[in-house]
């Protein structure tokens, strides 16, 4: 298991299509050429991405500590490949990390990897599609078909700083006992919110957000 690459921002202006249209965007993310540092940027609203060097352009709805980093199975952009017909280079779908060898979506919330011989991240929460993905892509009904396959890629928190590189090794040092994976938890935010009493089996680890939502479910 290793990072194939460590992708960071060409900011862009958002087009019409996106909520917040002539603002930076941080979607379209390009290999870096060396290390990047990785630290916790701070609260979601005031800090944005890990990565130095890295763009948030929608801090209201990305970033922060429990969205510090996102990171996508290059197995996983190989199969939308072959589905879609086009080429995905690392970083199209926005993520951080482009992993290798790494079930990223069967990863359980509070799942902790080490990254290199430094970086300690924490799974968090899944990627939920948004209108700047699906005008990025430009594939038609992208959101609905990236829900119903529930393959979203991980967020992460940083719990130990320091700096990773493409071709750092990816060891798990601390894998929970509970069911709740990253596709889990993602088909119960979406399309299956009748999971979501079970989420809550993930306890601290769970992202704020998702743990409302499932204390509201339960009437908790």
């Amino acid at each position: 298991m290793n990072l194939l690459s460590v992708n960071v921002a060409k900011p862009l202006r958002a087009p019409s299509y996106t909520d917040a249209p002539g603002s930076l965007t941080g979607i379209d993310k390009r290999p870096a050429s060396g290390p990047v540092g990785v630290s916790a940027p701070g609260p979601k609203g005031t800090g944005g991405s890990a990565l130095a060097d890295d763009t948030i352009g929608d801090m209201r709805h990305h970033g922060g500590d429990h969205q510090a980093v996102y990171a996508y199975a290059r197995e996983d952009l190989d199969g939308w490949a072959r589905e879609l017909g086009r080429d995905l280079d690392p970083g199209c779908f926005g993520e951080n990390l482009t992993t290798e060898g790494l079930d990223v979506n069967g990863a359980r919330i509070g799942e902790r990897w080490l990254i290199g011989d430094q970086v300690v991240l924490e799974v968090t929460a899944p990627r939920i599609p948004c209108r700047t993905f699906a005008g990025w892509l430009d594939e038609r009904g992208w959101v609905k078909r990236f829900t119903e396959r529930a393959l979203p890629g991980a967020y992460l928190r940083v719990v130990q700083p320091g700096a990773v590189c493409a071709g750092d090794g990816v060891v798990i040092v601390h894998r929970p006992d509970h069911e709740v994976t990253v596709s889990f938890l993602f088909r119960a935010l979406t399309r299956e919110p009748e999971l979501l009493p079970r989420v809550l089996a993930a306890g601290d680890a769970l992202h704020p957000e998702a743990r409302g939502k499932a204390l509201r479910r339960t009437g908790g």
